[in-house]
């Protein structure tokens, strides 16, 4: 693998629909769940009066992009319908665009018709778990919509990735995956690009420990690297607890996501995780 510290140029910027947004210092991704089983927060935010309350939270503690998903993609969820998730999803799109129309949006799912769907009805960012490994159309779409697409290392699917774990070198095969797609996606005329190393997707805690202490590596793919450590297993499992009481670990691992060249955090928790970022600025 190439030395970290080599020539390559980070691109720090995002078009937003005409709008760039500064990627040089941190941005805060607020995590709502449309589903009624994730882990975390599953059947807390799945209509749209609970939506939009979150939303306007999540905006009032300094959130800069809502991530909004309706498939639950914890190990081992149950797989529902491209109807169902676009049920649970493009009116709760609506009303947030209707109340808050300066909220950036980023739609989490790995379905092209979904993410074509949610683009036409207000949404501005496509955050694919699969990274086009589970809809082929998904690179064709994101480079026909023009918007900005996250590509999330994964191996198998939400119901098979607990078993998919084995690597015989994991920052390495991270950035080659990553070196293969964004290749394809820049063909196509995809501009912005957004990593995410997918950490507790196909990957042990040991395994997602050495993809946080070597996420630096993955500025050689010459784009935003965005930590989604929030509450996870990875945290809560080595600490002996649980999600809910993951808070003090998540903050620990977003620091040195931070401190390893994180661009966005993708979180639960808005207000713990813009003090953090502000208290990181100090320093960094």
């Amino acid at each position: 693998m190439a030395d970290k510290n080599t020539v390559f140029q980070q691109k720090l910027s995002l078009n937003i629909r005409g709008d760039l947004m500064d990627l040089s210092k941190p941005k805060i991704m607020g995590i709502l769940n449309l589903t009624p089983d994730s882990f975390y927060d599953g059947g807390r935010n799945n209509d749209l009066i609970k939506a939009l309350k979150k939303a306007e939270e999540f905006l009032s503690e300094g959130a800069d992009i809502l991530d909004l998903g309706a498939y639950s993609s914890r190990p081992g969820a149950v797989h529902i319908s491209e109807a169902e998730e676009m049920e649970r999803l493009i009116p709760i799109i609506n009303a947030i665009t209707g109340e808050f129309p300066n909220a950036v949006l980023s739609i989490d799912t790995f379905r092209s018709a979904v993410a074509r769907a949610a683009v036409n009805e207000g949404g501005h960012i496509i955050n694919d778990i699969s990274a086009g490994e589970m809809d082929t159309a998904m690179f064709e779409t994101v480079a026909a919509l023009g918007v900005p697409y996250i590509l999330m290392h994964m191996k198998g699917t939400p119901q098979t990735m607990s078993s998919e774990t084995e690597y015989k070198n994991i920052t390495t095969e991270v950035c080659q995956y990553f070196a293969s797609k964004i290749a394809r996606l820049k063909q196509l005329g995809v501009k912005d690009l957004i990593v995410d190393p997918g950490f507790g997707f196909a990957k042990t805690a040991d395994q997602s420990y050495e993809l946080l202490k070597n996420l630096d590596f993955l500025k050689i793919a010459g784009h935003p690297i965005l930590a989604g450590l929030s509450r996870k297993s990875m945290i809560y499992k080595t600490l002996g607890t649980d999600a809910v009481n993951a808070l003090n670990g998540t903050i620990a691992a977003n620091t040195i996501a931070l401190m390893k060249g994180a661009n966005i955090l993708r979180v639960h928790d808005v207000k713990v995780a813009r003090e953090t970022v502000k208290i990181f600025e100090q320093v960094g």
